[in-house]
């Protein structure tokens, strides 16, 4: 799919010196530039990050469970 973006002489000039460093076409490095951007600001699926997260300590719940209120 084809995407129309406006860039000023400055960005698409950096761009045009790394895909010549790089040997790719300069399309490859704003792909590559995309992925990058996505991946860093992709939204982490809720449950899957939840899943496993008692116990990663290696605490026992029942031992948490007595701790805390030993605690009152």
């Amino acid at each position: 799919m084809r995407i129309l973006v406006d860039a000023d002489e400055g960005q698409v000039a950096a761009l045009d010196a790394l895909a010549k460093r790089e040997k790719r076409p300069r399309a490859a490095v704003i792909r590559a530039a995309i992925d990058d951007y996505v991946a860093r600001h992709k939204q982490p699926a809720p449950l899957a990050d939840s899943f496993g997260l008692w116990g990663k300590d290696g605490e026992d719940g029942l031992a948490y469970q007595e701790r805390l209120r030993s605690e009152w």
